[in-house]
């Protein structure tokens, strides 16, 4: 168990009750070291645009750093916006883009069609064990 939860921002709270370290111990074993950090839009844009070049804030940004450590900060209020477009519970979204985070640091991508589906088909097999 190595996961690292924190959060900057001081109105909302992260839903807890989501299995963040059995998911992360399924997929990238207990040894990763993962720090799973919830921020807002202002520093979303700004990581989102230092190391996308997009000046606009997203819902999660994932940072492979090793072969054993990696970060993913998720936009909690961007998030929660994208749930109610996709017709999901905020948590529900959270625990979605939490996997999808979980995908990138295993090297999945979906810069093109056939990549996407291949993510895509991962997620589907993580969320569906995970009920999620």
């Amino acid at each position: 168990m190595i996961l690292s939860i924190t959060s900057n921002l001081k109105t909302k709270r992260y839903p807890e009750n989501i299995p963040y370290e059995k998911i992360k111990n399924h997929l990238l074993g207990k040894n990763y070291e993962l720090s799973l950090v919830f921020i807002g839009d202002k520093l979303s844009r700004k990581l989102n645009y230092e190391f996308r070049g997009i000046d606009k804030p997203t819902d999660i940004l994932t940072f492979p750093i090793s072969e054993d450590m990696g970060e993913i900060f998720i936009n909690l209020g961007y998030a929660y916006k994208k749930a109610k477009k996709f017709d999901r519970e905020p948590e529900n979204y959270i625990a979605f883009v939490f996997i999808h985070g979980l995908a990138h640091i295993l090297g999945y991508d979906h810069e093109n069609d056939r990549e996407a589906e291949e993510m895509e088909k991962f997620e589907e097999k993580i969320r569906k064990k995970f009920k999620i």
